[in-house]
């Protein structure tokens, strides 16, 4: 599940990309389809960063490659100043206690006239889980915040990145989570939830027309992220 919309980026060949908090590399994988990009993913699960790499190495030439993932805190980037062309960082500041030292690791790595794109969870859909379910903002590693859109885009003004365009994202996943903090967490017997995350599965597998279309509908209503692309000064 791709939040970024990687055609926005306008990359070119030789650009070197980070995404810091890749997970399990969706936005690696992505861009790995655009050749002669140097692309480097960071995150602090040892597990993620081995699915990720395993899926990386599957598309492409292990002889070729052009990508590395590793271990490393968003908070103390081991880069250094100016070293990347864009930098991606989605669904990660929500979860990291002192985001302002995040976001200053993130533009210090930027070259000038570099993009980064932030993308956190939309206001209203993550407080309707916050309402339903305590456990859902209790859970270790979990999310700690919840971003205004005016509020987030104010702070990242003040790390001297210009916002250029925001977007929504995901309004077919926000019912699956409503959902999810309804029936709790970690039920994964529940047949409404079973066959909602099924429907979303094969939703991204197929990408077919209809739900492309209703969640392009949707998304400016109920889009469950909100994606801010940036331009550092």
């Amino acid at each position: 599940m791709v939040t970024v919309d990687i055609r926005e980026l306008k990359l070119q060949p030789e650009c070197v990309v980070l995404d810091a908090g890749c997970g399990t590399g969706r936005h690696m994988r992505a861009l790995a389809k655009i050749p002669g990009l140097k692309i480097v993913g960071i995150d602090k699960n040892d597990q993620d960063l081995d699915d990720a790499n395993r899926s990386l190495l599957a598309m492409t030439d292990a002889a070729t490659h052009n990508f590395s993932v590793m271990k490393a805190d968003i908070n103390t980037l081991p880069f250094a100043d100016e070293a990347f062309d864009c930098v991606i960082c989605s669904e990660v500041l929500e979860h990291i206690p002192h985001h302002h030292n995040a976001l200053q690791e993130l533009v210090r790595v930027l070259k000038p006239q570099g993009t980064l794109i932030i993308s956190v969870p939309r206001y209203y859909p993550e407080r309707i889980c916050w309402m339903i379910s305590s456990e859902y903002h209790n859970e270790p590693g979990g999310h700690i915040r919840i971003y205004k859109k005016k509020r987030l885009r104010k702070m990242l003004a003040s790390h001297g990145i210009k916002c250029w365009k925001t977007d929504y994202k995901h309004a077919l996943h926000a019912p699956y989570w409503w959902l999810k903090c309804l029936v709790g967490l970690k039920n994964e017997d529940n047949a409404v939830v079973k066959y909602y995350k099924r429907f979303l599965e094969w939703d991204i597998m197929q990408k077919p027309y209809l739900t492309r279309m209703l969640e392009g509908i949707l998304n400016p209503v109920l889009g469950k992220s909100v994606i801010f692309y940036l331009r550092k000064s």
